[in-house]
């Protein structure tokens, strides 16, 4: 096979993965490790988390991160696993529309199959969100890139209405439907984890619902009797375990001791996971 037909055999297999009430279970990674980790474990697919992979890269998250160190690091993130992999490009390290297909073009050339694309804005006296017509251009454009280079990229649009506090069930039904209709195969509303709420964006939204779990929030089980078709974890594995980075470092630099360690992974394990075994 090509690489563009590899690609495209990951790609429909990744869209097949959305179900409604059967989702798809994301434990976002940042890097080879804990790709190839996450993969080992069962999952389906390797999704990245935006902030987990700029932190990796010395960078804060929340668009700083130039587009060729991302995209270099989802490019030896997909060359190292066997499953499809989604790429979380932020808002798409562009300033405009034509910029979004030029990473969109870029994503695709690093092996990944699918994006989030999310409508935040962090540029100093702008609002939380960008207004939706600007935001439809984008995902178009992202959509027309993706079909021009031959791949069904699945594009999962990320609406921050809960995450921001910039409005709720009503506002992100509006914006979802345009983003679908704008190209989106997807809706990512992060934030959103109240019962409810969950089931009245999946009964409202025309396509698959990605929420973001964590601590406090429904288990996957549930989520999926509310209709959910992807959990995602975002940055929250990352957070994790650089906390443990943290409290071993100060245990051993205070306390002198080591119980931290405990429980780490194997040695062998993990060294045969990076490339003895393979």
């Amino acid at each position: 096979m090509t690489t563009n037909e590899i690609l495209r055999a990951r790609a429909l297999a990744f869209r097949s993965l959305h179900v409604p009430g059967a989702p798809l279970v994301l434990p976002n990674a940042w890097d080879i490790t804990s790709a190839r980790i996450v993969e080992d474990a069962g999952a389906a697919a390797v999704a990245t988390t935006s902030a987990g992979l700029a932190w990796a890269l010395g960078a804060a998250d929340g668009d700083r991160l130039e587009r060729d160190e991302a995209l270099g690091a989802v490019a030896r993130i997909a060359a190292a696993v066997a499953v499809p992999v989604s790429a979380d490009i932020e808002s798409g390290y562009a300033r405009d529309a034509a910029g979004v297909a030029g990473t969109v073009r870029a994503v695709i050339e690093a092996g990944a199959v699918g994006v989030n694309i999310e409508d935040a804005l962090y540029e100093a006296g702008t609002g939380p969100l960008r207004p939706v017509a600007e935001q439809s251009e984008r995902i178009s454009a992202a959509r027309q890139a993706a079909d021009a280079a031959g791949v069904p990229l699945f594009v999962n649009v990320r609406i921050d209405t809960f995450l921001r506090g910039a409005g709720g069930v009503d506002e992100t039904l509006e914006r979802a439907a345009a983003f679908l209709a704008a190209g989106a195969d997807g809706i990512f509303v992060p934030g959103a984890v109240d019962p409810g709420a969950v089931k009245l964006l999946a009964d409202g939204i025309e396509g698959p619902l990605n929420v973001m779990a964590g601590p406090g929030a429904p288990p996957v089980a549930e989520l999926a009797a509310l209709g959910v078709a992807r959990v995602s974890v975002g940055s929250g594995i990352a957070q994790a375990a650089h906390a443990l980075v943290r409290r071993a470092a100060g245990e051993l630099l205070g306390a002198g001791t080591y119980d931290s360690l405990a429980g780490g992974l194997d040695y062998g394990e993990l060294n045969t996971l990076m490339g003895g075994g393979r």
